[in-house]
């Protein structure tokens, strides 16, 4: 870790940007494949429970098949899959069939290469940096996810919500019972809004996954950024709603997932909570 200290100032946050696009690169496999692999479980553990016995599905998973163009299965070669660059040499097009490349894919590069960046700044070069990466690119999983199938899977939720208590056994970044209280608060919390919402209206306000996702951040950030966490993305998540139904015409029975807002709170407290809770004390003069 003393080496990583004394890395020059542009070498660390050049490193950060071209480990965060690659890193980018993969999350587009993860966004995509994941969701498709648990459906893919559910499948089998249905047919299992009605006696079915399933032909083995050819292997699918985060490495294997190759990335292939979805129109025409041409398999990505390793110098069409560079971050950001083989999409501007593509002209966002397969080199095959000539189809459109999504515009997702370098977004999603080009949002984790930035914000990489401003997470290594932000904390220089040091382990509270290196955790807030990975904290960083799993909330970017766990927010396109969402928003494309209204999933939080469990496989990044649950081994993050230990990893964050295993980094503050030593302080990393609150100390261990804090961070306890905030993934059993952030459990609780919104556990305590889903059953009351459905109790005043017999309707579902929300997914268990939202409890695991703010239980997760609890245990990175303490309990005492949680408020801070909820009050933002409520109101983010609110004001979008809103304006979706106003000017996109959306019916107000669409689910609107809430994980993204989450997840952006999440970051926001992890860069700055700390000094945001400090100016809500000053203002209310405490």
């Amino acid at each position: 870790m003393s080496e990583l200290a004394n890395l020059p100032h542009v070498v660390w946050l050049s490193g950060a940007l071209l480990f965060g696009l690659l890193v980018g690169s993969f999350l587009n496999v993860v966004i995509h494949r994941l969701p498709r692999m648990l459906e893919r479980d559910w499948q089998e553990q249905c047919a299992e429970l009605r006696g079915e016995t399933p032909t083995p599905p050819p292997s699918y998973n985060l490495l294997k098949p190759d990335s292939t163009c979805p129109t025409c299965d041409h398999r990505i070669r390793a110098w069409e899959n560079i971050p950001l660059l083989s999409y501007l040499l593509l002209r966002g097009r397969c080199s095959q069939c000539g189809s459109a490349i999504g515009l997702r894919y370098p977004l999603v590069e080009l949002t984790s290469g930035l914000l990489s960046v401003l997470v290594a700044w932000h904390f220089g070069p040091t382990p509270q940096a290196l955790a807030a990466l990975l904290l960083l690119w799993a909330l970017l999983a766990l927010t396109f996810i969402d928003y494309d199938t209204q999933l939080l899977p469990d496989q990044i939720t649950l081994p993050l919500l230990w990893l964050g208590l295993l980094l503050n056994i030593d302080g990393l970044f609150v100390d261990l019972t804090t961070a306890v209280i905030g993934a059993a608060a952030g459990y609780l919390v919104l556990w305590s809004v889903f059953h009351l919402f459905r109790l005043l209206t017999g309707k579902e306000g929300m997914g268990f996954g939202d409890f695991k996702l703010l239980a997760m951040l609890g245990a990175w950030l303490g309990w005492q950024l949680l408020p801070q966490i909820v009050l933002v993305s409520s109101l983010v998540g609110a004001v979008t709603g809103v304006a979706l139904i106003l000017f996109r015409g959306r019916e107000r029975s669409h689910p609107i997932p809430f994980g993204p807002y989450l997840a952006a709170a999440g970051l926001i407290a992890l860069l700055w909570g700390p000094q945001i809770n400090a100016g809500y004390l000053r203002l209310a003069g405490l």
